[in-house]
């Protein structure tokens, strides 16, 4: 029996013309036994560990339904990214109700055992809060030989410490040097912000060698030479490269969905170029984007910035 011909599935587009292929075309949903190579959709929606009330969660339903807002189409390049890219969606990781271990458990097993059965995955992460990252991590390092270099986007350090909350969205980079995962030497943050760390915090990131690019750097300096040396410092001491996109590096007008908004960020232009740089580094073995919440968010905006990234580090790709 053939369905009705004016009815479609539900989370189709409202719109369909024949010349106008659309991003989402792109995503090729995993049956969970055939093999996947290259970038990979993991939805890891866990925001119960904010510091600050967050709906993050949401993050990976809305991002894949703005892919249909999108064409497929690089016109710079004059380019159809279907032609040279397949992204595969391996769905999303099912957190626990109420233990947050428990859901970093999940994440870092899943990791683990995506990445080592599918060692040509390039697993891209839709969070979720920036907690995420230090179970992400600690999953690739389970099926990856050799050390992880670290470049973060972020108006904040995300240092702090466990003693006052817990493991928070605040604390996954000190988690990954403490536990030993990563060494401070081997982590690069670009537009860090005024008014947004403390000074102890600051003082703990040089302490361990971290490298800071403020965002007056960012902006003296230009984002191509500051991502240039990053790339570079890190490709002599690391064998694999790890993006994490903490989507408040941006400034508040341009992502008003952030939890932690404030003046004085990155354009969507300058991270977006920086996204399709990176998109080119074949050392790259993962990148998270976190910090949406798509419930506070003003007609999806930085969830769209975030979908823009994804397209272009698969241009980058090309």
């Amino acid at each position: 029996m053939h369905r009705p011909e004016f009815l479609v599935q539900a989370g189709s587009p409202g719109f369909i013309d024949h010349q106008y292929p659309k991003a989402a075309e792109l995503l090729k949903n995993w049956d969970g036994t055939t093999e996947m190579s290259g970038p990979t959709l993991i939805g890891v929606p866990l925001s119960k560990p904010s510091i600050s009330h967050s709906g993050a969660s949401f993050t990976p339903t809305v991002v894949r339904k703005l892919l249909h807002s999108y064409s497929s189409y690089a016109l710079e390049d004059e380019l159809d990214l279907r032609e040279c890219n397949v992204l595969h969606d391996a769905g999303d990781i099912y957190m626990h109700a109420t233990k947050v271990e428990e859901s970093y458990h999940r994440i870092e097993n899943s990791v683990a055992q995506i990445t080592g059965k599918h060692p040509d995955c390039l697993p891209l992460f839709i969070g979720g809060d920036h907690s995420i990252t230090y179970s992400t991590i600690k999953g690739l390092t389970a099926s990856k030989s050799g050390k992880i270099g670290i470049i973060q986007f972020d108006a904040h350090h995300d240092l702090r410490n466990t003693d006052d909350g817990g493991p928070t969205n605040g604390t996954p980079f000190r988690r990954l040097i403490e536990g030993g995962v990563i060494q401070g030497q081997h982590l690069v943050q670009i537009g860090i912000r005024n008014y947004s760390n403390s000074s102890y915090y600051h003082q703990y990131a040089k302490q361990h060698g971290v490298t800071v690019y403020s965002m007056a750097d960012v902006r003296k300096q230009g984002i191509n030479r500051i991502l240039a040396s990053a790339v570079q410092q890190l490709k002599e001491k690391v064998d694999h490269l790890y993006v994490s996109i903490d989507m408040d590096v941006l400034d508040q007008a341009f992502a008003p969905g952030c939890p932690a908004i404030g003046p004085g960020g990155m354009t969507s232009e300058q991270l977006l170029e920086a996204i399709f740089e990176l998109g080119k580094e074949p050392l790259v073995c993962g990148l998270d984007i976190v910090e949406i919440d798509p419930t506070i968010d003003i007609r999806d905006m930085t969830s769209r910035v975030a979908v823009h990234c994804l397209l272009e580090f698969l241009r980058g790709k090309k």
